[in-house]
């Protein structure tokens, strides 16, 4: 599907993949995770899209043609595709294996412009073509974005230390998985949210040891150096002072979310060594450690499947924050 009539609006669209290369892998994809990225480049949010678009970068399918040269994979295969289809595979972040970070720029799911001139589409299609520097993948489609996103940075600033305090901001896609992986780190994992109705199953289905509501000023002084790590999933604006103020001294804050603005106090920092940094998605290394680490402790999302008839309505409710907590598309038996 694609975007032929309005801005943000997915309607029915035939297009054609490049041809597969001797290093590349064809595949028929059967499902295709609902990321707020969908939203962002069918309505041109960050003023780059390309149109026609074709969202979805959290793919799951069945390979159905190898090139020559690859031997990792072969016919019939179920793999996964993330955000990123390929890279230099040269510099010191490729190598590395952090190869979103490639220094000559990552080759992106949606939007980018692949190695025959045409512009890369996503997987809310019948089939794609990759490099096949992939990895293969039986887990649900969201831990491909998601799952990464998350995972990722909890990892690199030690958030998988049994016994420490995390607070997790936000209980939609991503959050929902954050406190699932703190959990099963050994954390004690405390949720902010606005919605009092996310109380039940924060605590319940989630496992969370602590719910507070962001907006009641009493609870959130109760929580003042009070936490190793925040991690912070949510969109909207939102105070960042008040959240650095629960952490404890050396306490580290990561955002994950993508708000319009980051302000804050430079005193909210200087006083107490505290850490804030950013994180968008994660290398293939660590990408396959995580689907190990999830496939070990029986990590899945909690998904909502809809057809492919459905995504214009996914997108709407996925703007209203009105799922739980990801959506799938079911292409395999949506698009035939």
């Amino acid at each position: 599907m694609g975007n032929q009539r309005r801005v943000g609006v997915l309607s029915p669209y035939t297009f054609t993949r490049r041809d597969v290369g001797e290093d590349d892998v064809s595949l028929r994809i059967t499902h295709c995770g609902v990321c707020h990225a969908d939203v962002v480049y069918t309505r041109n949010k960050l003023g780059d899209s390309i149109y026609p678009v074709v969202p979805g970068h959290e793919i799951v399918g069945i390979v159905k043609e190898v090139g020559s040269h690859v031997h990792g994979f072969k016919v019939g295969d179920r793999v996964g595709v993330g955000a990123y289809l390929d890279s230099c595979r040269e510099c010191e972040y490729c190598n590395e294996r952090l190869e979103v970070f490639c220094s000559k720029g990552a080759l992106y799911t949606i939007n980018g412009v692949d190695v025959d001139g045409s512009v890369t589409k996503g997987g809310y299609s019948s089939f794609i073509v990759v490099h096949e520097d992939e990895f293969p993948s039986a887990s649900a489609a969201p831990l491909l974005c998601a799952g990464i996103t998350v995972y990722s940075p909890m990892v690199r600033h030690k958030m998988n230390q049994p016994g420490k305090s995390l607070g997790v901001v936000g209980l939609g896609g991503l959050g929902h998985l954050a406190v699932k992986f703190g959990k099963a780190f050994g954390l004690n994992v405390i949720v902010f949210s606005t919605s009092i109705s996310k109380k039940e199953e924060a605590l319940n289905l989630l496992g969370a040891d602590k719910f507070i509501v962001s907006s009641d000023e009493q609870e959130m002084t109760g929580m003042v150096k009070s936490l190793d790590f925040i991690i912070g999933t949510v969109s909207p604006n939102h105070s960042f002072d008040l959240y650095l103020s629960l952490l404890k001294t050396a306490g580290t804050f990561v955002l994950v979310g993508c708000p319009n603005e980051v302000k804050l106090n430079p005193l909210s920092i200087l006083v107490g060594m505290k850490t804030i940094s950013g994180s968008a998605t994660g290398g293939m290394k660590e990408t396959q450690e995580m689907l190990d680490f999830c496939a070990a402790h029986k990590i899945h999302p909690n998904i909502e499947v809809v057809p492919i008839q459905y995504a214009n309505e996914a997108l709407e409710r996925l703007i209203k924050s009105d799922v739980k907590y990801r959506f799938v598309v079911d292409i395999e038996n949506s698009l035939k």
